[in-house]
């Protein structure tokens, strides 16, 4: 096949293409990729409705030329191009009169807002206008209540003029007058002791220290071909398709994203301790986030 008709097939024919020209069949490369039959046969009809979600496809593909030992990117390039054109169909096919009843209705809701809040206005503005005499009246009763504690201040004032009947009085009562005026006074004192606490009360803060996480490692060697896919949280993404007895490792600050297409065709292991087995051999796992979160969330 010359390098012109091949740029000119589609993504279905290309792999077919590939495929017969080595002489292999979709039963064996289902058995030796691990990968449904059901699949391989979408991908060459170009069935994208029956295929999972396109990280899934992109593994698929991958599967597909490593069986038939032919680099990948050009399949890839064909269904990007295949997929763009299967959103652009199903956006040009979107009925859009449900856009046209989310506009009218919500035009409506608009509406009906606007006079429930017009009313609410008129009902609170009539009120104010009723109450003002009742607000006079309380304006007139606060002050009463607002002078009454100046008198208090005033005892201290006359306490001192107790002293000149001592003279005249009997020695012995000359005691009880003191323990009366000058200790009585500082009860407005007692908010310095109440303030005293904060200092008591510093060292609370520094008692709940949470313990911070270090690295985490993780380790994926497969026993059979699966093809993964990991994502740290420090943004970096790493996928392929691993053939058995190879092992892949890495390092994240807190957690992993793992996708795998075997489940049972791999061991984990995550920071030195085996993890156990995820799920049957060709289970399909998405986003399984490592360590796993705890029931209080942290």
């Amino acid at each position: 096949m010359s390098p012109a008709e091949s740029r000119s097939l589609s993504l279905g024919t290309y792999l077919r293409s590939l495929r017969e020209a080595r002489g292999g069949s979709l039963e064996d490369m289902a058995r030796s990729t691990r990968v449904g039959i059901r699949h391989f046969e979408a991908l060459e009809e170009e069935r994208l409705a029956d295929l999972p979600s396109p990280v899934f496809v992109r593994g698929f593909i991958r599967a597909y030329c490593s069986f038939l030992r032919e680099p990948p990117e050009e399949a890839l390039g064909r269904y990007q191009d295949l997929a763009g054109e299967h959103a652009a169909a199903q956006s040009a096919r979107a009925p859009l009169g449900p856009r046209n009843t989310w506009a009218s209705s919500s035009l409506i809701v608009g509406l009906v807002l606007l006079v429930l809040l017009a009313a609410g206005l008129l009902a609170l503005n009539l009120t104010i206008r009723r109450s003002p005499t009742s607000s006079d009246t309380a304006m007139k009763i606060d002050p009463p209540t607002v002078v009454a504690p100046p008198p208090a201040p005033a005892a201290p004032a006359t306490a001192p003029v107790a002293p000149a009947p001592a003279p005249t009085a009997t020695p012995p009562q000359q005691p009880a007058p003191p323990p009366v005026a000058a200790p009585e006074a500082p009860p407005p004192a007692s908010p310095p002791s109440a303030a005293a606490p904060p200092p008591g009360a510093a060292p609370a803060p520094a008692a709940p220290a949470k313990p911070t996480s270090g690295p985490q490692h993780l380790v994926i060697r497969a026993v059979e071909p699966t093809w993964i896919r990991v994502q740290t949280d420090e943004g970096r993404t790493a996928e392929e398709l691993l053939q058995p007895g190879a092992s892949r490792e890495w390092m994240a600050q807190r957690r992993f994203l793992v996708t795998l297409g075997n489940a049972g065709g791999v061991e984990l292991t995550l920071n030195g301790k085996a993890l156990p087995p995820l799920g049957p051999k060709g289970t399909v796992i998405q986003r399984l986030e490592l360590p796993r979160p705890t029931a209080s969330g942290t």
